[in-house]
């Protein structure tokens, strides 16, 4: 009985050091956002033995980060560190005989191309190409390379008007002057070809064309391919200018034969976004992923297969609900890897190409973002969640079991008290059932009442998945104390065409009634304080802030709307891709009769704003201009609103720099404890 006492008093001991040990871990902060390492994309060497990475670490005080390069063994091990530069390292790639790597790196402020080792011994400068590269590919048959960088078109200023040299002024006649983040330079991105590995015989393949490869604003080197013999270069462009390029998404895969210099549009029938072409290792097919509809930037991404004997292009998705991405073939050309999203989480899966049977090959409650092949049975793939930031996972395709390979972060976190993410299915107005994400704060007390937050997602086709977001982070704002609320409301891919598609011409509608559905029926949880609940959101979501602040009927205490559209007329005369505002708002104001969607213009319902209201914008967001934010905030200000306006001169739609980002965190998080505790 004495020894069972004394056992007995152990284990409560034990159990108590265990809860205070728990509860004196420390929970995510901003600062702890920037000290974490941020995965690149991991690829494989040609035997399959290797892969390589990127890793990017931040330093707040110099306000950058700095991106090394690392190899491991895809069986597993201890990554190996390749680089110990102050230089940001990109676009790493294996050559094709697996002898060295490629990376670009800057020289004098422009970025070329560097070979070393394996083992990162014998750097070597490879291109001094005038001018700086933006992304390069060998040749499979190691004879050639391209690479991708700007060329002057377009007459500026001082072309105009020589004798005024020092004259600063943008003169334009056409549209798409400004797109996203950048005036126009004048410049197009052209896709160019060398011999390897003297870099002798350069050609344009592009030249005298006032277009660009990759496609503007954010393509990149997945548009461009060699074919496995070296002699034929597919890419993606939108050869389109001006007023055309901004009404438009018709992009389309083109075919460079590099003997003739000819060059054929092989997509030329379908009218919306066609993309991301990859060979087959057998030379016979080309995949993409191609968007029916021009002007819908969130059209289903069919898998699009062109028969290169015969050249007929097939529908390998017409049975498959969902988009698919991060095309890769097998090594016998029999088998299509992809990506695609269900229920709110992107996993992996194999297209049967002679069957066209889709089977999936993951499952789980996480995001996967990138593949690479490892010989013929394992996938390495880039993986995360809500829950934790990006890592390298070893995946068997048959078995679909999903083997951690890297802990980049493990350390910094292992001391660091984590969130609980729940699956929550609410029904909607009109009868359906929603997926609702319910994120709880580390510590989690089910007989305590928290403060909530419903979080209104952007896009505004963008699934609520399992990202790892380094702004709108569920981790950072769970671990001040909030349960955050984080709908799948109509408008999100991943539950089907019908319900991604529905919010096109219903910005107002019954995506708002999927919010307030949301926030009431998670409200009614016994650990919600019904009586605290504020609502945030960016771009789109920051527009459904603006919306439900004339709308929600006392149901919110604050909200916090970032680079949201406030007046719809001001914003479609602002705005650059029209072919955006048109297909979801129905057209230009103008127009008689005026599109309906006018009508939920937030602007409408300013009369009704009388709860306090935190408004983030970026100077150098073009897609919703700042003075969007300025409108809203005014309008609060001049009504008597508490109101506070958080400007970045210099950022984005995006915040990006370390310092502009802390800043960002803690206005924002004060914020929400100034008027929720």
């Amino acid at each position: 009985m004495k020894y069972s006492a004394v056992f007995t008093g152990l284990i409560l001991l034990t159990n108590l050091i265990g809860t205070m040990s728990a509860q004196q871990k420390n929970t995510y902060s901003p600062e702890l956002l920037w000290q974490l390492g941020r995965l690149s994309e991991a690829t494989v060497s040609p035997d399959g033995q290797q892969v390589l990475f990127g890793i990017t670490y931040y330093n707040v005080e110099d306000n950058k980060g700095n991106r090394e390069l690392y190899v491991m063994p895809v069986a597993g091990g201890q990554p190996q560190q390749l680089t110990h530069t102050e230089i940001n390292e990109a676009n790493a790639i294996w050559r094709p005989d697996g002898k060295k790597i490629a990376y670009l790196a800057p020289v004098n402020s422009e970025m070329q191309i560097w070979e070393m080792n394996p083992d990162g011994t014998e750097n070597k400068q490879l291109s001094f190409v005038e001018g700086g590269i933006d992304g390069f590919k060998y040749s499979p048959v190691q004879d050639k390379i391209l690479f991708i960088k700007t060329v002057k078109m377009d007459k500026n200023t001082q072309d105009l008007h020589p004798d005024l040299p020092k004259a600063e002024a943008l003169i334009t006649e056409d549209l798409m002057y400004r797109h996203w983040n950048a005036w126009t330079d004048y410049s197009y991105s052209h896709v160019f070809v060398a011999d390897y590995p003297n870099f002798s015989a350069v050609k344009d393949i592009m030249e005298g064309e006032y277009f660009a490869c990759p496609v503007p604003n954010y393509g990149g080197m997945e548009e461009i391919n060699f074919s496995p013999d070296g002699k034929t270069i597919a890419y993606t462009s939108k050869k389109k200018k001006g007023k055309d390029f901004a009404l438009s998404t018709n992009t389309d895969i083109y075919l460079y034969d590099i003997a003739s210099g000819k060059t054929r549009n092989i997509s030329a029938p379908n009218q919306g976004y066609d993309l991301d072409p990859v060979f087959a290792p057998n030379g016979k097919f080309l995949a993409w992923g191609s968007m029916e509809t021009d002007g819908f930037e969130s059209d289903k991404k069919r898998i699009f297969i062109h028969d290169l004997t015969t050249d007929v292009t097939a529908d390998y998705s017409l049975n498959f609900g969902e988009s698919a991405d991060n095309f890769l073939f097998s090594h016998d050309s029999k088998t299509l890897y992809f990506i695609s999203g269900t229920k709110a989480t992107y996993q992996l899966y194999a297209l049967d190409v002679a069957k066209k049977q889709i089977r999936q090959i993951t499952q789980g409650q996480h995001d996967y973002r990138s593949i690479a092949l490892a010989g013929d049975k394992t996938l390495i793939a880039v993986r995360e969640s809500m829950e934790v930031p990006a890592d390298i996972y070893s995946v068997d395709i048959a078995k679909g079991t999903q083997t951690q390979l890297t802990f980049i972060n493990k350390e910094l976190l292992q001391n660091t008290a984590s969130i609980t993410v729940e699956e929550r299915w609410v029904q909607t107005t009109d009868g359906k059932q929603m997926l609702v994400w319910v994120i709880l704060p580390p510590h989690f007390d089910k007989d305590k009442k928290y403060p909530a937050i419903l979080y209104c997602q952007g896009g505004p086709q963008s699934a609520v998945s399992q990202f790892f977001s380094y702004r709108w982070n569920f981790q950072m704002m769970a671990s001040r104390g909030y349960v955050v609320i984080a709908p799948n409301r109509r408008g999100l891919p991943t539950f089907g065409k019908e319900w991604n598609d529905q919010i096109s011409l219903d910005y107002g509608g019954q995506n708002m009634q999927d919010y307030l559905s949301a926030v009431d029926a998670i409200a009614k949880e016994p650990f919600v304080d019904e009586t605290k609940i504020g609502c945030v959101g960016a771009s789109y979501g920051g527009f459904s802030v603006y919306w439900l602040a004339g709308n929600h009927n006392k149901r919110f205490k604050t909200f916090i709307a970032h680079c949201g559209m406030f007046n719809f007329e001001s914003w479609y005369g602002t705005t650059e891709e029209l072919f955006f505002a048109n297909h979801d708002i129905g057209g230009a104001y103008w127009q008689t009769p005026q599109p309906k969607s006018y009508a939920f213009s937030p602007h409408h319902f300013v009369g009704n704003w009388d709860t306090p209201l935190l408004v983030i914008h970026g100077g150098n967001d073009f897609r919703i201009p700042y003075t969007q934010g300025m409108q809203a905030y005014n309008a609060a200000q001049i009504q008597g609103v508490p109101s506070r306006f958080l400007y970045f001169p210099q950022e984005t739609h995006f915040v990006l720099k370390p310092q502009n980002s802390i800043l960002w965190h803690r206005e924002f998080l004060n914020w929400l404890d100034r008027w929720l505790k």
